[in-house]
């Protein structure tokens, strides 16, 4: 059952298609015509690979999404999730979808053919229902009896989590394949339900960007004794949907105070916490991850910006599917600073309240303000080497329409802070 398109085929150059040709394990490719090369291609692809390993790409994407992108991805040699938020390729959006879904899975799979019509027997009888669980590089397998792994789960591509936005948890259905050479584990080849609803059905929806949002006015109540808290809950307060940096020179506490803040947060009911570390000190993982809230991307200051960034990437798309569906998604970012600034703004700039639904939250502790903040949390480095508790600058700190959080009374309670601290 073929899931590639032969216009987007022959649109494509050459190099992609000996891409794909090798992925697909196709002999003598390079000594084939483009023409007779993309008949070989639609005959041989009967649905997305699956990875040796648990959690290795195999350069699936690829394959999945040449019809969008027509750009073969790089396989990534994974020995844990750690290691593959360094090493897995950059997830692509599509135009024109919301977090990355255009067509549905059966849409991407029955295009070019009928009904499993290329597929033998034995793979269109067999199918299968589970909860998605996805690793660190974006792609996943569906627990057949979750939530621990057993002999029967089965591996779905990045590519197809992105198209159908799928979340850890989220119950699909569909037809699987048997490993193909070299492959470990069968493989979905499309996902024909969600949580009991029709793909086709999940898959309509206005994209992400384009969602109706406002400005946070659902404040996020911290509960904390702690000073620093507590200053930040009333002077500098945070709504769901927040768009949060926590700016100050070196020494400041920036971290410290984002980890008081992930352990305050995690006991929030309904809100879906991640915690991406880009760029940290060796010392401060073993901390991190010591904490209420284990970190899903941990990367130190020794990975290079493109790593840092990807992983940031990853874990802001699969926010934005949660926001997208009503959820209410925070990620707690550690820090900004090595990750390129185009693509810090982008993760800054997905946070938003969606007007009748779900919100994504950002926070993320950077050097200074990257512009378009609802709030900005400031830390006196001088004050935080004296112990003076809390350490904000009340000078560099501020919420945007704080009265839509903490009414005009609260409102005005700030203003008459900040003005007795200048």
């Amino acid at each position: 059952m073929p899931v590639l398109h032969r216009d987007a085929l022959e649109a494509s150059p050459l190099a992609d298609l000996h891409a794909i040709a090798s992925e697909l394990g196709i002999d003598g490719f390079r000594r084939l015509r483009k023409a007779e090369l993309i008949d070989r291609i639609l005959r041989d692809s009967d649905g997305e690979a699956a990875g040796p390993d648990e959690g290795e790409d195999n350069g699936d994407d690829a394959v999945a999404e040449v019809a969008e992108v027509a750009e073969a991805a790089e396989p990534a040699d994974v020995v844990d999730e750690a290691a593959e938020d360094e090493a897995d390729a950059r997830p692509r959006r599509r135009r024109g979808t919301r977090g990355g879904r255009g067509r549905s899975s059966r849409d991407e799979a029955d295009r070019d053919g009928g009904d499993d019509a290329d597929e033998p027997a034995e793979r269109r009888d067999e199918t299968i229902e589970g909860v998605v669980e996805l690793l660190g590089n974006g792609s996943g397998f569906v627990r057949v009896s979750p939530p621990e792994p057993s002999d029967g789960d089965v591996y779905i591509s990045a590519a197809q989590v992105r198209r159908c936005e799928l979340v850890s948890g989220d119950r699909v259905s569909g037809p699987v394949r048997k490993p193909r050479r070299s492959e470990r584990y069968p493989s979905l080849v499309r996902v024909d339900t969600i949580n009991g609803a029709p793909a086709e059905e999940v898959a309509e929806g206005t994209p992400y960007d384009e969602l109706p949002c406002a400005f946070p006015s659902l404040r996020l109540e911290l509960g904390s004794d702690d000073p620093t808290l507590k200053a930040i809950e009333w002077l500098t307060p945070i709504g769901r949907g927040s768009r949060v940096t926590i700016t100050g020179g070196a020494l400041s506490g920036k971290t410290e105070t984002l980890r008081r803040l992930a352990a305050a947060l995690a006991g929030v009911e309904g809100l879906e916490l991640s915690l991406v570390l880009t760029g940290v000190r060796p010392e401060e993982v073993a901390e991190w991850k010591a904490g209420p809230l284990a970190p899903t991307a941990t990367l130190t200051l020794a990975a290079g910006a493109d790593a840092q960034g990807q992983a940031l990437e990853r874990a802001i798309e699969t926010a934005q599917r949660i926001a997208a569906r009503g959820g209410h998604a925070m990620v707690l970012v550690d820090t900004l600073d090595g990750i390129a600034p185009a693509v810090a703004r982008r993760a800054l700039a997905a946070a938003r309240a969606i007007v009748d639904g779900g919100s994504l939250t950002v926070i993320a502790t950077a050097t200074g303000a990257l512009g378009g903040e609802t709030t900005v949390i400031g830390l006196d480095a001088t004050r935080t080497a004296a112990r003076n508790f809390p350490a904000l600058d009340l000078s560099a700190s501020g919420t945007l329409r704080p009265e839509l959080l903490v009414g005009d009374a609260g409102a005005d309670a700030i203003a008459t802070a900040r003005a007795e601290a200048d």
